[in-house]
């Protein structure tokens, strides 16, 4: 493909991408094809001769595109959302147009230095310590691990990365039980062993309870155990708790663990100060991450990870071969230093656009909007007899269930659920997924898409309502 042909399609692309935000509604949120439906319609064998654009598109249009299930529907209430916005996608083409290898500040400088602003900007827009650094990651997975590996670098005096484990030394690590999937990962990556993770109980608004902590790690040491790292979390995955940061900072610092702070999804709501309360008590932590490709307008991937002690961290993963020596190197932010992998895109510059586009005020505008209709949401339900809300909404996630009968047993009403999200599901008017609280299947609706507003909530409440009666 040539230049003046990239120009023509990609004309063409911009126009479908602008009538694909505009007509989206009339799209099924999630896409109601059976599996390998897909698959089978792709060749066998790839093609030994290339094809023109036209048919290639045309393909993308008829076969790939019936099996999207669309993030960006406002209709679409699932998971968490990731929302992208029209500067954050602009500044994607750019980025895709220059192919930039950003791993070391000579590699791009442009790359590494808007990074180091963008964390700059974020730290404040969020009230996190002014001493803090950060550098993007990709997925808040990715900084967890790296909060793992460096609390046990730290612990170690970075002898484990040196020489191995040693035998007889066992570490601990601690979340609650309602903590992301991604941290047992993490454990097992860092060669810790899942056996060594200690989930810890919740009270009835799914918190971590600080005493129980306390309690597990006096228990382990007592036993051998060298307590290495509590994971708190700022927003669950299932219910969006909202763990209490200063008492958990309390027991870190009085038995000197490290403390990661897993605020991937709540923490774009650091951007409003009347929430701000949350993060009491985070100058005594040692990292924390949140990720604008949630709930910030800034499509996938783009993390925001904060450490108390950037020397640590970059110890931690520091290597230097001959190849990558620059003269600069000890008056920059080589940023491959700064986690696992080598090679790094570009995602400053979509948080640049968005940020600079919407300011702070549209994003916190937005944010609160959100939030809003999962107040009116909730609202509404509970002028439903029988709907139970079953965590609170802390923010723009409602967890729920309906109960048709008092009578009936807990392995009914979980099945009567599971029916009844299924069924709205196969409408194509909207998505939602589930969740399990004190073993009760929970429908959850989240309220975070960039265009979703009012009318989306409405039409909502109708499906549900539909699949009820």
């Amino acid at each position: 493909m040539n230049t003046n042909d990239f120009r023509k399609y990609a004309h063409e692309l911009v126009d479908w991408m602008a009538d694909y935000w505009e007509n989206i509604h009339d799209l099924p949120v999630k896409s109601l094809l059976p599996p390998q439906a897909i698959y089978h319609q792709l060749p066998v064998t790839p093609p030994t001769k290339g094809v023109g654009f036209e048919e290639i598109f045309q393909d993308f249009q008829q076969i790939i595109l019936p099996g999207v299930t669309h993030w960006q529907h406002p209709n679409f209430h699932a998971y968490f959302p990731a929302n992208a916005s029209p500067p954050s996608v602009l500044a994607e083409m750019l980025t895709a147009t220059m192919g930039l290898q950003c791993m070391v500040w000579q590699t791009s400088p442009a790359a590494a230095e808007l990074e180091q602003k963008m964390m700059e900007w974020l730290r404040e827009m969020c009230g996190l310590p002014e001493t803090w650094e950060g550098v993007i990651q990709d997925t808040a997975s990715a900084a967890t691990l790296c909060a793992i590996l460096s609390a046990r670098e730290r612990v170690s005096h970075f002898q484990i990365n040196q020489k191995g484990f040693t035998e007889g030394t066992k570490f601990r690590i601690y979340a609650s039980n309602q903590a992301h999937s991604s941290i047992d990962k993490a454990v097992k990556i860092a060669g810790l062993g899942i056996e060594n993770l200690q989930k810890i109980g919740v009270d009835e608004n799914f918190e971590l309870i600080p005493a129980e902590l306390e309690k597990a790690i006096l228990a382990d040491k007592a036993a051998g155990f060298v307590p290495l790292c509590v994971i708190a979390a700022l927003g669950t995955t299932s219910s969006v708790a909202m763990d209490c940061i200063a008492e958990i900072a309390e027991i870190c610092e009085k038995y000197a663990i490290w403390l990661h702070i897993d605020a991937a999804y709540a923490g774009s709501a650091m951007l409003l100060p009347e929430y701000r309360h949350h993060l009491l008590g985070i100058e005594k932590a040692d990292s924390y991450v949140f990720n604008p490709h949630k709930w910030m307008l800034t499509n996938f991937d783009c993390s925001a990870y904060y450490v108390k002690d950037k020397g640590t961290l970059i110890q931690t993963f520091e290597i230097l071969p001959e190849y990558l020596k620059t003269g600069v190197d000890a008056q920059v932010n080589n940023y491959r230093d700064w986690g696992v992998a080598l090679g790094r895109r570009f995602r400053a510059l979509k948080l640049w656009f968005v940020i600079r586009t919407y300011g702070i005020e549209g994003l916190q505008q937005i944010i609160r909007a959100h939030i809003r209709f999962a107040q009116f949401f909730e609202a509404e339900l509970q002028k439903i007899q029988g709907m139970e809300i079953l965590a609170p909404v802390n923010l723009n996630v409602v967890c729920f269930r309906f109960v048709p009968n008092v009578n009936d047993s807990e392995k009914t009403i979980n099945e009567y659920n599971a029916k009844l999200l299924a069924q709205m599901n196969d409408t194509g008017k909207v998505f939602l997924t589930h969740t399990k609280l004190q073993e009760k299947y929970t429908i959850r609706a989240v309220f975070g898409q960039t265009h979703v507003c009012e009318a989306d909530v409405v039409r909502l409440l109708d499906v549900l309502k539909s699949c009820l009666f």
